[in-house]
């Protein structure tokens, strides 16, 4: 079982906490700047997108000074208009680009990546909803970079199993589809995404074996109960899931959904405790944790995942 510590260790500020500002725990320290033109030069350099930049992650800095970034497949516009995220809405989203997996490899390879995140835009647009570009992606990465693993967050493919089996037919190390909220909050915050499909995808993927972990993660403080919240752990684990993140929700434009509570960290580590003591074997829970935030700090129990088959 593994636990990430991801609260910055000296919070700027100890003002008084109300919902109108940020709370003492969720004040960083800009990080040191080099690294982070480094990566914004290698990125326009290949002309990709990162979920980064698009989803306005306040993680994105020090991801970027860290010479790592999650990758945005399939172009930057989305054909669902989901409350919580920042990307932009289109019906008729550009079409994929042919070089983007050789990019994308290339880019790997530049950055000295040893794992590497791959998510991307809905695109209910294309016949396969884009799963063919996702495999190519990976096909191109694994031919360029050999022996870095791979973490693919995907949509849900609208439940249909066919271009689900063509990402997981190219076994990716992790398998990510995110629960994004709770089961009562799912209609709002998600544009097209239902609960129960979520956790149907994740327990196709568990049960395929075709990749090491299947991972999935929520948002808190929406307006979610802390029952609600056990109850989605729950719901998680049984469908298979061996690793489960928990943030903090951040409102990233006024056109998306409010925060109704900043967590505090006393919170994430009881949830954390709590789907340990249900059998979940990774829990990485806090206000800073995203589904991709340090992910590569999980290479160790990937490696002994892969030299234990």
């Amino acid at each position: 079982m593994s636990r990430l510590n991801i609260l910055p260790p000296n919070p700027e500020s100890e003002e008084e906490e109300g919902l109108g500002r940020f709370p003492s725990w969720l004040h960083r320290k800009l990080p040191p700047g080099g690294g982070i033109f480094k990566t914004n030069s290698i990125l326009e350099k290949y002309r990709l997108n990162t979920v980064c930049e698009e989803a306005k992650c306040p993680n994105r800095l020090e991801c970027y000074t860290k010479k790592t970034a999650t990758f945005l497949a399939l172009g930057k516009e989305c054909t669902r208009n989901c409350g919580f995220c920042d990307i932009d809405f289109s019906k008729t989203p550009k079409a994929p680009e042919a070089d983007e997996p050789a990019r994308i490899a290339a880019s790997v390879q530049e950055l000295g990546l040893k794992h590497v995140v791959i998510t991307m835009v809905a695109r209910d647009d294309l016949p396969d909803q884009g799963a063919s570009h996702i495999a190519a992606i990976v096909r191109a990465v694994r031919r360029d970079n050999p022996g870095v693993s791979i973490e693919l967050l995907t949509s849900d493919f609208s439940g249909d199993v066919k271009p689900l089996y063509i990402v997981l037919d190219e076994r990716p190390d992790i398998f990510n589809h995110n629960l994004e909220t709770v089961r009562s909050l799912t209609p709002r915050v998600r544009h097209k995404a239902q609960y129960e499909r979520t956790l149907s995808v994740l327990r196709t993927a568990k049960q395929s074996q075709k990749a090491y972990f299947v991972k999935s993660g929520i948002m808190i403080g929406l307006g979610e109960t802390v029952d609600e919240v056990k109850e989605a752990i729950r719901d998680l684990h049984e469908v298979g899931c061996d690793i489960i993140t928990i943030g903090q929700y951040l409102q990233a434009s006024r056109t998306k959904l409010r925060v109704k509570e900043f967590v505090h960290p006393d919170q994430f580590k009881a949830y954390e405790e709590y789907g340990l003591s249900l059998g979940v074997p990774h829990m990485y829970c806090g206000p800073f944790v995203r589904s991709s935030y340090n992910a590569n700090l999980f290479a160790p129990h990937l490696k002994h995942a892969i030299e234990s088959t």
